[in-house]
C-alpha cells in the first residue's frame, strides 16, 4: 500500500513539475538564411496585447545545446514560473536552444585544464548561436506586445557568457543583464556598456568557470562607474545559478530597470 501511495506522489509530482514546464510554448525561429533556432516561449498569465509587458531573453548553459527545445529548461528558468513571480512581475520570456555546432559567446578554450583558460575575444565574428538568439529577440520584440524600454537578458555558465558578449555588441537593446557564471572580453568593454546595470554572480569555489572571470569583470566595470552589483556565494562551485535565481533581490532590480 506505502509504495503504491509513493507511486501515485511521484507521478503527481512529475505532472505537475511537466505542466509547468509546458506554459514555456515551444516554437522555432527560421532566420532569414535559412537557420532554425529552437525555442519556449512563456506569456503572463491573462496576456493582454493591449499592454505593453517587459521582455526576457534567458541563455542556458553549454550542456544544453541541441535541437530537442527541452533541454534548456533544466536550469534557471524556473524561478520565472513561480505562482509569486508571476503575478508580481508579469513578462514575456525566450529561451532560445543553442545549436550544438555554436557557442552564445565568441570565446576560445581546451577542455584538458580545469577552471577552462579561456580567452575571450570580441574581435572575432559573432557567433551564429548569439546571432539568431538576437534575431529572435527583435523578431519578439516587433510580434508580440513587448515594452522596447524593457528588456532584459540573462544566462548562466555558457549563457553568461554570451549574455555579457550580448550587451557588448548591443548595448542599446538591453536595460539590464544577470549573468550567472559568466565571462567577457575586458578589453572590449567601453562607456557603453557602462551605461546598463549588471548583476553578477559566481561561486568562490567554481571548477569550471574561474570565479576570477567575474571578480575582475566588477572591478572594470566599478573603475566605469557603471551600476553593478556581485554576489558571490562562499564556498559553492559551478552550480552556483541555482542560488542565482532564486536570490530574493533579483526580480524586483531586474524589471525595475528601464532605459
Amino acid at each position: 500500500m506505502k509504495k503504491i501511495v509513493v507511486l501515485i506522489i511521484l507521478l503527481t509530482s512529475l505532472k505537475a513539475k511537466s505542466q509547468d514546464f509546458s506554459l514555456f510554448e515551444k516554437k522555432e525561429f527560421i532566420s532569414e538564411k535559412g537557420d532554425v533556432l529552437p525555442y519556449r516561449i512563456l506569456y503572463p498569465e491573462n496576456y493582454d496585447k493591449t499592454k505593453k509587458y517587459p521582455l526576457v531573453l534567458f541563455l542556458h548553459g553549454g550542456g544544453e545545446r541541441g535541437t530537442d527545445n527541452e533541454k534548456q529548461l533544466v536550469n534557471g528558468v524556473k524561478a520565472f514560473l513561480e505562482p509569486e513571480n508571476r503575478s508580481k512581475f508579469p513578462c514575456i520570456v525566450i529561451a532560445p536552444q543553442c545549436p550544438e555546432d555554436s557557442y552564445w559567446a565568441s570565446v576560445k578554450f581546451e577542455r584538458t585544464k580545469y577552471p577552462l583558460e579561456l580567452d575571450f575575444n570580441y574581435g572575432y565574428d559573432i557567433t551564429k548561436g548569439l546571432q539568431l538568439a538576437i534575431d529572435l529577440t527583435k523578431s519578439v520584440m516587433k510580434s508580440e506586445s513587448v515594452d522596447s524600454k524593457r528588456v532584459y537578458i540573462t544566462g548562466l555558465s555558457m549563457g553568461g557568457m554570451g549574455s555579457l558578449e550580448a550587451v557588448y555588441r548591443y548595448p542599446k537593446m538591453f536595460a539590464a543583464i544577470a549573468a550567472v557564471c559568466g565571462g567577457a572580453d575586458l578589453n572590449a568593454y567601453s562607456k557603453k556598456q557602462s551605461k546598463i546595470p549588471f548583476w553578477l554572480f559566481h561561486g568562490s569555489v567554481d571548477g569550471v568557470i574561474a570565479v576570477d572571470n567575474s571578480r575582475k569583470l566588477n572591478e572594470k566595470l566599478r573603475e566605469m562607474g557603471a551600476d553593478v552589483q556581485y554576489t558571490e556565494y562562499q564556498g559553492v562551485n559551478h552550480n552556483s545559478w541555482e542560488n542565482a535565481y532564486v536570490e530574493p533581490g533579483l526580480f524586483p532590480w531586474m524589471f525595475s530597470k528601464s532605459r
